[in-house]
């Protein structure tokens, strides 16, 4: 099998690497290589779930933090 082959043949991606993948589109440093292989390999529903959960994690994260500093100005 040669090179060429071996990339193009489908195979399913780590969790890992969806995560990755999710975390740098956040920030917005996706490398146009990396997002071309997601859409090539990767199934949409492991995107949409781990980008779901990241996005909760992310609003939970800021209301921490927002109560953390009000509460640090504005003792009860």
């Amino acid at each position: 099998m040669s090179e060429q082959d071996k990339s193009s043949s489908p195979r399913g991606q780590s969790l890992f690497s969806v995560i990755g993948s999710v975390a740098a589109s956040m920030f917005g440093v996706q490398s146009s290589k990396k997002h071309n292989e997601d859409f090539k390999q990767g199934k949409i529903t492991t995107y949409l779930a781990v980008g779901a959960v990241a996005t909760v994690l992310f609003i939970l994260t800021i209301w921490g933090l927002v109560h953390l500093v009000l509460g640090i100005v504005q003792p009860s």
